[in-house]
């Protein structure tokens, strides 16, 4: 591709082409040039605001709602993109595969005015609604593209300098657009490469979105790349090839269309390596490549036969996990930490989901294809806990087997160690383990022979450990020591998306599969419930519904179990809500003026009112909520 059109050079062009009807060649990029053709054959009037009209607030709902699973997929993506361009005022913008945008995130100064262009969710930016431009072009080319100041087809997005990458799924096809847009009159060096990087992330947990019951096989000719976003992906399903990520078929110079076509010995010699172990191979051009394979999820043993397919549907996976956009940055920044190895502290309630956010967590983190030991500290009996997690040698006490035990922390050596409950921890073995954390090695019981391990650490508790530590119930010197990031599950009464977040649990059980759905009236009945076990104990209603229902029923309000409806949300107490008697507003309250006040002096702009708030918008948003 050409280099990107001098000052001089574009508006020379742009008189060739759109004055004088000539090809201006070598002036612009061949893919602009290519693209403006296109535009003018359809009778674009580049020279007019382009005809679009924005989705009224319920149609983007409605669009919003068809695309959640890849806004939430991408979402840690475009907000980590706009952290990473907020000096140069930029926004990102993810769109869906027809090229409407779906959300745009950035500076509020920029978002305002790119609005006055129509780039804003709910407006379409292909090619045939608004000319050339970095997003309808890359769907169109299939490829990265930017767009800078006049190269873009229409006068008026003269403004705009955009770089948009396509993102593709395991099997080629269009899943939407992902694109950073600024101010033209800055240079954004860097802005192509990093969207581009943030597709490659995308599509790389986009293979295990879809993976299912087939096996994976990475590649890179380095074999520190494996495991990250950079390597390439195979998949197979009896040995035949049915998805892939771009980084693999660029190796292998495949394309899309040998998707379903090739098996494994077309493409390599020698057999497939053995699941879990990593192995060289060579391609079908001699080359030699580092790979490491992955076997189906959840394989049946050898000639046992499936289950009988039962008469009423039981949900018997667990549900995926569920996450906000607040704890779905969360999770981002947290695999970043973990990746550093820096250990994570998970704090909550019972059945806020700690687990299941740590099991992402490694999921998605650099050890994601290494072990994961969870140990709940509160379960295990306190003679045991010393024996289980260090091991200990073949005779070091009565009853020990007799070739001993390497214990549950050298079981998670290479991979994440998730130990649960740690502030039920005997104080005795806090010392311990934080010599374990310090040194990185671990001497079993009787042994005097230490042994290096390696694992990542995911810590969590219900207690407050901070607390713990002034009230001399945990040790200060290893909570420091784990509490170097924190995060903090909110209940479920907390969580102002609970109606939303009730119908993506229905969902994620697979009820809809089986002709199972919940009304609106039972949906919000549960919505209204303090849930004083969070997850546990909505999952588990919900299966319990799930199990009783027959084929094709509406779960309605009057289904629900009478103990879940008699426990409504908790209501502020009258003296709770009653003025102080000592002159000073209540807290609530003042929060409530300053949010009334940034908005009326924003003009209803809420996300200029949450940076002079110093807020989130989606902190404002639950608060404006929860205030009604």
């Amino acid at each position: 591709m050409a280099q990107h059109s001098t000052h001089s050079g574009l508006l020379a062009a742009r008189r060739q082409f759109f004055s004088a009807g000539e090809r201006p060649t070598g002036l612009v990029p061949n893919v602009i040039l290519e693209s403006w053709q296109r535009c003018a054959a359809l009778g674009l009037a580049a020279r007019h605001h382009p005809e679009v009209e924005p989705l009224g607030p319920s149609a983007l709902h409605e669009l919003q709602d068809r695309y959640d699973s890849l806004r939430r997929l991408c979402r840690p993506e475009l907000e980590a993109l706009h952290a990473s361009a907020r000096a140069a005022g930029a926004i990102a913008i993810l769109t869906g595969p027809d090229g409407l945008v779906l959300d745009a995130v950035g500076h509020a100064a920029f978002l305002d005015k790119a609005a006055r262009v129509s780039l804003r969710p709910g407006v379409p930016w292909s090619e045939g609604a608004t000319g050339t431009n970095a997003i309808g072009t890359a769907l169109v080319e299939r490829r990265a593209v930017e767009v800078r100041g006049g190269e873009h087809y229409f006068e008026p997005h003269r403004i705009l300098s955009c770089s948009a990458a396509p993102i593709l799924d395991p099997f080629g096809r269009l899943a939407g657009v992902l694109d950073l847009s600024g101010e033209a009159s800055v240079h954004h060096v860097h802005a192509l490469g990093m969207v581009q990087l943030a597709v490659a992330q995308i599509e790389h947990r986009l293979i295990d979105e879809v993976r299912a019951d087939r096996e994976l096989l990475r590649l890179h000719s380095d074999p520190a790349l494996l495991g990250t976003s950079l390597e390439g992906v195979l998949m197979f399903e009896g040995h035949r090839l049915v998805a892939a990520n771009r980084y693999a078929l660029a190796l292998l110079g495949l394309d899309w269309s040998e998707l379903g076509r090739r098996r494994y010995d077309e493409l390599f010699s020698g057999a497939m390596p053995k699941p879990g172990t990593d192995a060289t191979v060579r391609d079908h051009f001699g080359n030699e490549l580092h790979a490491r394979r992955q076997g189906r999820p959840a394989a049946r043993g050898i000639g046992v036969p499936p289950p009988s397919p039962p008469s009423r549907f039981v949900p018997t996976r667990a549900p995926q996990p569920v996450l906000d956009a607040d704890l779905d940055a969360q999770l981002a920044r947290a695999v970043r930490v973990l990746n550093a190895d820096i250990p994570v502290l998970l704090q909550g309630e019972t059945g806020t989901g700690k687990e299941v956010f740590a099991r992402e967590l490694h999921r998605r983190s650099a050890r994601g294809d290494k072990p994961f030991v969870a140990i709940n500290c509160a379960a295990l009996p306190e003679s045991l806990i010393e024996s289980e997690l260090f091991g200990y040698a073949p005779g070091a006490f009565t009853g020990a087997r007799r070739e001993g035990s390497s214990g549950l922390l050298r079981e998670a050596d290479g991979g994440v160690l998730f130990l649960d409950e740690l502030g039920d921890m005997p104080l005795a073995l806090q010392s311990r383990l934080l010599r374990v954390l310090q040194e990185r090695e671990v001497t079993a019981l009787g042994s005097s022979r230490a042994t290096p391990i390696d694992f990542a650490l995911i810590a969590a508790s219900h207690h407050d450990l901070a607390q713990a530590v002034e009230a001399q119930a945990f040790r200060a010197d290893l909570y420091y020591r784990i509490a170097q990031s924190c995060i903090r599950l909110p209940p479920l009464r907390e969580r102002a998306d609970l109606g939303g977040l009730v119908g993506d649990i229905w969902n994620s059980l697979g009820a809809p599969s089986a002709g199972l759905f919940l009304g609106d009236d039972a949906r919000d009945a549960l919505a209204s419930c303090a849930w004083p076990g969070n997850f546990r104990q909505l999952v588990g209603v919900l299966r319990t519904l799930i199990a009783l229902a027959d084929p094709g029923t509406t779960i309605g309000r009057d289904m629900l179990p009478t103990p879940v409806l008699g426990a409504p949300k908790a209501q502020p107490s009258a003296a709770a809500s009653a003025p102080a008697t000592t002159g000073v507003a209540p807290l609530a309250d003042i929060a409530c003026d300053a949010m009334r006040k940034a908005l009326s002096e924003t003009g209803g702009n809420t996300s200029e009112a949450a940076r002079r708030l110093g807020v989130s918008r989606s902190t404002l948003y639950r608060r404006l909520r929860s205030s009604g």
